[in-house]
């Protein structure tokens, strides 16, 4: 089976590099393209049996399955510019959280799915969040799974919470990642402790915390159960926390919502639908 890549940007080079470093596809049967090709050049130095294509519409010829890593607003034109190649027999996945299955099939004679990754799928972890239009076939579905479980977890998920899920997943690495320098900048202005010292550290002990919840020998509550000793030292410094965070991570959901709203308020012009939050 032949496996497309339309765009290799951040995203789509990470799928790529992902997919043929865990033994889920071969390089000789990938695909790809970009609207600027000399950054999808630079991943077939990487990986010289891959195939690099001057066009889109050659990428959809020569591929059975073709993955979409463009802009949401980029994503209509270039399927109805595609629409003669997507044949019944095709299916395309999109990784862009707006455009829900429904809309794409509303678009293309061929199978449809959705697909939104995480930057952890690149240490073969994490999870990967998936939804299939109607016409995706059954053997098209194991066919998708059997690829993204070399990578990651594969949850299927409802469109209702396409958003959190992806905050949880897709954005969550980024928001922790900024936790984790605040926490370790504040270690260094506090105490004599060096920054590679910290930085160290803290990576262990989240890279740690993880095996951890893996093996299920901790949940996240009994976690801190075992850690805090009442008066000690972790409970003074979990009641900061409490007393800190507050909202915030409310208000964290809430304005990636807002931001998704207006995005599919945009996609939708181009799909003539209107979406009502």
């Amino acid at each position: 089976m032949n496996i497309g890549f339309i765009g290799t940007g951040n995203m789509g080079r990470i799928l790529i590099e992902s997919f043929i470093e865990s033994g889920a596809i071969k390089p000789s049967f990938i695909y790809m393209t970009n609207r600027t090709l000399a950054k999808a050049a630079t991943i077939k130095e990487q990986y010289s049996n891959l195939h690099l294509m001057e066009t889109a519409e050659d990428v959809v010829k020569r591929s059975d399955i073709v993955f979409i890593c463009v802009k949401p607003l980029d994503i209509h034109p270039l399927l109805k510019d595609l629409d003669d190649l997507l044949t019944p027999n095709k299916c395309i996945i999109s990784i862009t959280s707006p455009i829900s299955v429904e809309q794409l099939e509303s678009l293309v004679k061929c199978q449809v799915a959705r697909a939104i990754p995480s930057i952890t799928n690149r240490a073969f972890s994490g999870v990967s969040l998936l939804t299939y239009g109607k016409s995706c076939h059954k053997e098209t579905q194991c066919a998708i799974e059997e690829i993204f479980e070399q990578v990651s977890n594969p949850v299927q998920i409802e469109d209702n919470v396409t958003r959190v899920a992806s905050d949880i997943v897709s954005c969550g690495p980024a928001f922790f990642s900024f936790l984790l320098q605040q926490f370790v900048d504040s270690a260094v202005a506090e105490t004599e402790i060096t920054k590679d010292q910290a930085v160290l550290l803290a990576s262990e002990m989240i890279v740690g915390m993880g095996k951890l919840l893996e093996t299920e020998i901790y949940t996240l509550p009994t976690l801190q159960e075992k850690v805090c000793v009442k008066g000690g030292v972790t409970g003074k410094g979990i009641k900061v926390l409490e007393n800190e965070i507050g909202d915030m991570f409310n208000k964290v959901f809430q304005v990636t919502h807002e931001k998704y709203y207006e995005d599919i308020e945009e996609v939708s012009v181009q799909f003539k639908t209107i979406t009502h939050k």
